[in-house]
Order: structure tokens, then C-alpha cells, then sequence
């Protein structure tokens, strides 16, 4: 009853007014009589006042432009044809080095990212300026914890392209030049992409509208290029060659594209190359996040919004202890279990392969058991929930959504593959056992997951909650608050006599639970971002599905659904992490 009390009177602390000095309650008569004051004040200002009428502007959310079909439809034109062109050069000069090099893409590239620059340019100097063109701005758009990843791993994708700018002048004297002037031109795009992105993702331009349009198309397309390219020079990198064949004792090469004509004029080129190539998923991310920014404001381009304030919830880690220290035991154990294969699976020994591939699995089969557990947990707790779901329009959200559903087909994909190949084999083994259990619960966890942030995405933050129902509640009744106040009387002079400390910092056991599981997810999806982005390739390691579907298709459905995959591991840091700052 004391905490039932205590949450009472820290309710009326709020509504209730006080003297001008705050001075501290003297007796309960006199404290009663503060308050019926106020109350009888109250009452006759809200006698005296008319009614209030809501003005025009509230009765209805200001409406927005009728999208006119010539803007959408050409930039939506122009983005489709430079994606198709883009990923015909793209598979052309990855799987064929005669008629279609890594010059020729470069040299595309390149383009695509001056064009670019001059249209940011133009956009910052003339249709962005604040308080003519810019009369509207959204505020889920860019939350501040998307544009740190993007300036994060902007800064990564920079220290690769100098990586690559070191490497590959070691072979300017007997190479394009090309292969220079990409990493250099790369480089200057992202300072001014993240420069733009920082400080116009939030805009909803009035004017200049088809022209903004198709800007931004270009800037969406161009990022994704940028991503096949590198998701197509990274996968053929990381791809094994399996020799099937009866004497071969399944050994396998990994892939090599580098000529040996060529010799580099310096000793660093190994060390170069091999530094930039870890760095190669953060550049994939940050095309992908790039992407996923321009593709907002494209949405929001003549788009009419009212200033909300829905993102003023603060990131704090008080009362969650369990999430963030399960997952980072989690994350500790997956990075050891992750160096430990790296290390072994390139050793000619087999029984240190298999091993290192057990150990793989095992971990894996771990990790997604634990997180389908805390997720079915997190679901539980939603149907205990009474927060109201989110019913305007958002972009924002919407492409959350989407790119959740979209990229988790990917490993989605590779995981069907994966059963249907192990079981009609027979699964033999306790490898293609543990193979099969880590697909079959692969889904079930995407599956839980998917749920549990679409769900949380949909629900209002429970600070918009609770300032709805102090606004209700300050229409309260007289008796309802000379009840409280007695109550809060009581337990005043109660505290008096037993002073205790104060728990106003806590939180609801099902706010709190809530959050343990967003945190608990969120690690864990950073390390199974960190496994497959940094070079663990498990399904051409285990030859099962190698055998089943033959490699060359084989290699086709891992290297397309793969990097979906990585991209949902991504995303989901993302989206439980504004999950659990709404919650």
C-alpha cells in the first residue's frame, strides 16, 4: 500500500501547484486547505473561461501535396535504369576479366559520384537553406543514433579507401590509374555525403520539388552501385573453390583475383590489401545506411508534417542490468569461438577443420536458442501491455519495416537451402546434424525477432503515454482530488517520522523487461553481424550443400542471400535499439 501511495503522491507532485516558494507542508490542516484553495481557484477559471475551440489548424494534420505523376516517375525512372546498368557492370567485371574489367566499373562509379557531389552542392547552397525552401522538417527522420552509425562507419570506409589508395599506387606502373582515382574520389564523396546527410535528413522540401526528386534518386541508386561493387568484390574474396573431386580429400583454395603479372613496387601491398579487406563491411553498411537516409527524404519531399517531438527520450541504462550483461558474455564467447574457426579452418590438418567447424555450429545453435527464448519473452510481455499503437503516417518506420521483412529473406533463403539439402542427404553426421538444427532454428529466431521489433516499432513511447494521462488526469474532479491529497498527507507525515530513500528513478517491471530483451537482442546481433561480415563462411567450409546443389549454384544462392543477411543483423541493431529508447 506504501508504494501504491508513494506512486500517488509523486502523481500529485505534478499536477498539484504549490506556494511560490515550494516551502514544505507545516501540518495536514494546513496542507488540506492549501489544496481545496487551489482546487476552488480552479474551478473558477474554468467556469469563468469560455470553452475551448480547437483552431483550424488542429482539427485536422495539415495535409500534403498531391504528388504530381512527372517527379515520381522520373526519378523513379532514373533510379531503376542506373541500378540495372550498375549491376550488369557490377556481375560483368566480377565474373569476367576480358570484355569487362574493374576499370570500366570504376570508371562508372566514378561518374556517379561527381554527379553526385554537384547535386549535394546544389542542394546545400540554394534548396536547403533554412527558413525559405525548408519550411518543414520530420522529426523521426535521421534519429541522431543513425547519423553517429553513418559518421562511424563513414570514418571506417575512409581508412579503407587509404588502405586502397597504398596499396594500389604500387602498382601504377604497371596498372589504370583508374584504380587510384576511385578510392580518391570515394574519399572526398564521403565527407560530402555525410556532411548532407547530417544536416538535411530531416527536410521536407516545398520547392524545387522534381528536381530535389531526382537528386535524390541518384543519390539512393549511387549508393547502392557502391554496395554491389562491394559486396561483389567481397564475396568473390571470401568464396571457396571446393575440389569434390574422389582422390581430393575435399581440400579447398580460396579464391584468388589477383593477376600475377603485375608486381607491386613496394613491400606493404599484402599488408594493404589484406587491411582494407576487413574493413570492407563497414562499407557496405554505410552505403546501405546512405541508402536507406536518401530514400526518407525522397518520401518526404513536399511532404507536410507538424513538429512533433516523439523522439525526446533519452538513452539511459539504469535498472537493466541482465540484457546487457548476457549479451556481452554472449558477444565475448562468439568472438572467441569466431577467432578460433578463422584460425583453424585454414589449417591443412581435417580433424582441426572439423573441429573448428563444430565449435562454429555449436556456438551459433547457442546464440539464436538464447535469443528465440528472450524474444518469445518480450512477446509475452506485449500482450501484457496497454500502450496504443502508432497509427499516423511515418516513412520513417515504414522503411523499417520493409528493409526487416526484405533483408531477413536472405538468410531466410540460405537456411531452407540448407534443410532441404541435409535432409535429403540423410543427415549423416553429427556436423550436418548440428547444420540442420542451426538452420531450423535460424528461422524460428528471424521469425520471433521480426515480430518483436515490428511490434515495438507500432506501439507508443511510453513517455507519450504517461504525459497523455497526466493531461487526462488533471481534469480530475474536487472529491477525486481531496482524496489525493489526503493520501498524500498521510504519507507525507508517515515519511516524516521514517524518512526512506527515494526510488523515483525506477521503472515498471514490464518496461524493464522490455528493454532487457531489446539489449540482450541488440548484442547479440552484433556478433552475428561481426561472424559472417568478417570472412566466417561455414556453408563452403561444411560441403554438404556444396554437393547437393553443385557449387556453382551453390555459390549463387550464398553470395546474393548472404549479404541480405549481414545487412538484417545490421538493421536490427538499429531498430531494437529505437525500440528499447521508446520503450
Amino acid at each position: 500500500m506504501k508504494t501504491v501511495a508513494q506512486k500517488i503522491l509523486r502523481s500529485c507532485n505534478k499536477r498539484l501547484s504549490r506556494n511560490a516558494n515550494d516551502e514544505p507542508v507545516e501540518s495536514a490542516e494546513a496542507h488540506l486547505s492549501n489544496i481545496e484553495t487551489a482546487a476552488q481557484m480552479d474551478n473558477i477559471q474554468h467556469l469563468s473561461s469560455p470553452p475551448a475551440v480547437p483552431s483550424a489548424p488542429s482539427l485536422q494534420a495539415p495535409r500534403e501535396r498531391a504528388h504530381h505523376g512527372g517527379g515520381w516517375l522520373l526519378s523513379g525512372i532514373i533510379c531503376i535504369n542506373i541500378l540495372i546498368l550498375g549491376c550488369a557492370l557490377v556481375s560483368g567485371s566480377a565474373f569476367n576479366s576480358v570484355a569487362i574489367t574493374a576499370v570500366h566499373r570504376q570508371i562508372f562509379l566514378i561518374v556517379l559520384l561527381l554527379l553526385t557531389m554537384l547535386w549535394m552542392l546544389f542542394y546545400t547552397v540554394c534548396t536547403g537553406r533554412k527558413n525559405r525552401e525548408v519550411l518543414f522538417r520530420d522529426s523521426h527522420a535521421g534519429p541522431v543514433w543513425l547519423r553517429v552509425g553513418l559518421v562511424l562507419f563513414g570514418l571506417l570506409s575512409l581508412l579503407m579507401d587509404i588502405f586502397k589508395i597504398a596499396n594500389y599506387i604500387g602498382y601504377l606502373h604497371c596498372d589504370s590509374a583508374v584504380k587510384v582515382a576511385f578510392p580518391v574520389v570515394q574519399a572526398v564523396f564521403l565527407f560530402v555525403q555525410t556532411y548532407f546527410l547530417w544536416v538535411h535528413a530531416k527536410d521536407c522540401v516545398q520547392i524545387h520539388t522534381n528536381f530535389t526528386r531526382c537528386g535524390l534518386t541518384l543519390t539512393l541508386s549511387t549508393n547502392l552501385v557502391v554496395w554491389m561493387a562491394a559486396v561483389a568484390e567481397e564475396s568473390v574474396h571470401q568464396t571457396d573453390v571446393p575440389d569434390l573431386s574422389a582422390n581430393s580429400n575435399h581440400s579447398w583454395n580460396r579464391a584468388s583475383y589477383a593477376g600475377s603479372k603485375c608486381q607491386c613496387s613496394h613491400s606493404m601491398c599484402s599488408t594493404f590489401k589484406e587491411a582494407y579487406y576487413y574493413l570492407y563491411p563497414f562499407n557496405i553498411e554505410y552505403s546501405l545506411f546512405a541508402s536507406a537516409m536518401a530514400y526518407v527524404m525522397w518520401k518526404n519531399v513536399g511532404r507536410l508534417v507538424e513538429d512533433h517531438s516523439h523522439h525526446n527520450a533519452k538513452f539511459r541504462l539504469k535498472d537493466v542490468y541482465v540484457g546487457p550483461v548476457a549479451g556481452i558474455l554472449v558477444v565475448t564467447a562468439g568472438l572467441a569461438a569466431f577467432i578460433f574457426y578463422e584460425i583453424d579452418i585454414t589449417k591443412e590438418d581435417k580433424k582441426r577443420k572439423t573441429t573448428a567447424l563444430l565449435v562454429h555450429f555449436i556456438m551459433n545453435i547457442v546464440i539464436v536458442s538464447l535469443m528465440s527464448i528472450s524474444t518469445v519473452i518480450g512477446c509475452a510481455v506485449y500482450r501484457l501491455d496497454q500502450r496504443e499503437h502508432v497509427s499516423e503516417k511515418n516513412p520513417t518506420r515504414s522503411l523499417d519495416v520493409g528493409l526487416l521483412v526484405g533483408a531477413s529473406m536472405g538468410q531466410f533463403i540460405i537456411s531452407y537451402f540448407s534443410i532441404v539439402a541435409v535432409v535429403a542427404t540423410g543427415a549423416k553426421g553429427y556436423l550436418n546434424g548440428l547444420n540442420l538444427a542451426w538452420a531450423l532454428l535460424t528461422v524460428v529466431q528471424l521469425g520471433l525477432q521480426n515480430y518483436f521489433i515490428i511490434e515495438g516499432l507500432h506501439r507508443e513511447p511510453f513517455h507519450v503515454m504517461q504525459e497523455a494521462a497526466l493531461h487526462t488526469n488533471a481534469h480530475a474532479s474536487q472529491e477525486q482530488m481531496e482524496i489525493i491529497a489526503l493520501e498524500m498527507i498521510a504519507l507525507e507525515m508517515n515519511d516524516f517520522r521514517n524518512p526512506q530513500p527515494s526510488n523515483d528513478g525506477g521503472i515498471g517491471w514490464k518496461r524493464k523487461a522490455l528493454k532487457e530483451v531489446c539489449l540482450f537482442l541488440l548484442l547479440s546481433n552484433i556478433i552475428l553481424w561481426i561472424m559472417p561480415a568478417f570472412g566466417a563462411r561455414p556453408q563452403f567450409d561444411h560441403y554438404t550443400e556444396t554437393k547437393f546443389f553443385k557449387f556453382t549454384m551453390w555459390a549463387a544462392i550464398v553470395n546474393i542471400g548472404l549479404p541480405f543477411g549481414i545487412f538484417y543483423r545490421m538493421h536490427s541493431v538499429a531498430s531494437l535499439f529505437e525500440v528499447y529508447i521508446i520503450t
